[in-house]
């Protein structure tokens, strides 16, 4: 008799094609941070085919759908997929590129709303040969503070009934297609958000005595900020501060009234976070009223670190490795990018790893987030044959 593992396998590679049409639809029709509404409608639709149910209308568009296999009072675990968009015209001249402007899934997240639909339909289809419930967590806003994931848990996603474990995959484009990645303990970073507006007196840059330059003042204070990272924080935690966002709208001879300033701070240690934010508005401050002028600060705290549980984490790496192959199966170094997935794993045990998606002969390498983001779709059969072995899997420890 064919193991459940061979069946979810091989069900999956026939699910290749359904998978490419769903990507591709989900691709060409992406919607911005919480206003997911016809990528919700379609998921919605998708789940009713397959004949699960579901709760839509969760933190806005947000949808949770439930799959009770053999007693299914027994263990509940989640899985999770986000399926939001970012606000980025696509370059690439594809049949699937997205048709509304501006908007584009350039992090995947069509990806991993893609394979965790394709999970829900394997784990439907072979519900009598596990036992346990498993739960859908279909999240928006992702992209976008105070992140769809913070919403969903404050709005009960994770109750009745409270899964043992959630776990979420992510597109990876630095890892060829058919590896994934996992890490143990920390894997992200918090992140917040600096907002600084610094204020002097503008005038004739022939006459800079007369008044008092922000765009000096704005230059010091980018400049000794940086030593929040090299002399405040210990080398032992791992820290960024940048940034990305300077305006000072004046003119060859023209010193304008104000500067603006956008930035951004992530570490992985709450304590030394609160400290951190205290000694940059210090700073900011005492730097420009030293020159005369004023800084105006606002620290908008976005989403915490992202804890993978050890255990957790261990056993999910094992599953990948009975599914793929030892060889398809690497170790995740520390990354100081962000992810509102770090919710769950703040409330409860939580695996958060990578999905290959590179395929350098195809030329498919660029990075999320930018104009040319591609996958190989062949990544979709193993991220929604992976997802299901994974909750099996683990609902049987």
């Amino acid at each position: 008799m064919q193991s459940l593992k061979e069946q979810i396998k091989q069900r999956a590679e026939a699910l290749a094609g359904e998978l490419t049409s769903i990507r591709r639809h989900l691709h060409q029709y992406p919607e911005l941070s919480f206003q997911e509404h016809e990528t919700a409608r379609y998921v919605a639709e998708r789940l009713s085919q397959i004949g699960i149910p579901f709760e839509a209308g969760v933190a806005g568009t947000g949808i949770v759908a439930k799959i009770e296999g053999k007693n299914p009072s027994k263990k509940t675990i989640a899985l999770r997929a986000d399926m939001d968009a970012l606000p980025i015209e696509e370059a690439n001249e594809v049949p699937y590129r997205s048709q509304n402007p501006g908007v584009m899934h350039a992090c995947g997240h069509d990806v991993h709303t893609t394979c965790l639909l394709g999970a829900a339909r394997l784990l439907y289809e072979t519900r009598d040969q596990w036992e346990g419930t498993i739960k859908l967590l279909f999240q928006p806003g992702e992209e976008r503070l105070p992140g769809g994931a913070s919403l969903m848990i404050k709005e009960g996603a994770l109750e009745n009934p409270r899964p043992a474990a959630v776990i979420g995959q992510h597109v990876m484009p630095l890892l060829p297609v058919g590896k994934v990645g996992f890490r143990e303990g920390m894997y992200m970073a918090s992140t917040d958000e600096l907002y600084l507006r610094v204020i002097g007196k503008g005038g004739h840059g022939a006459m800079p005595e007369l008044g008092i330059d922000p765009v000096t003042i704005a230059a010091q204070i980018i400049v000794a900020l940086q030593q929040v990272v090299s002399r405040r924080s210990s080398p032992k935690t791992p820290t960024v501060l940048s940034f990305g966002k300077v305006i000072a709208n004046g003119a060859t001879n023209v010193i304008p009234n104000e500067v603006y300033i956008e930035g951004t701070f992530r570490t992985f240690d709450e304590a030394w976070r609160a400290r951190a934010h205290e000694i940059i508005e210090q700073m900011a401050i005492g730097i420009a009223e030293s020159m005369g002028g004023r800084c105006e600060l606002e620290i908008r705290k976005g989403y915490p670190f992202l804890y993978n549980a050890p255990e957790l984490t261990r056993r999910a790496k094992q599953a990948a490795v009975e599914y793929l192959g030892e060889e398809n199966v690497v170790d995740l170094d520390l990354w100081l990018a962000a992810e509102d997935f770090a919710y769950y794993s703040q409330v409860a045990e939580a695996c958060f790893y990578r999905l290959g998606t590179r395929n350098e002969a195809r030329g498919i390498v660029s990075s999320v987030h930018t104009p040319t983001f591609d996958i190989d779709e062949a990544a979709l059969p193993i991220g929604a044959g992976l997802m299901a072995w994974l909750a099996v899997s683990e609902l049987h420890t």
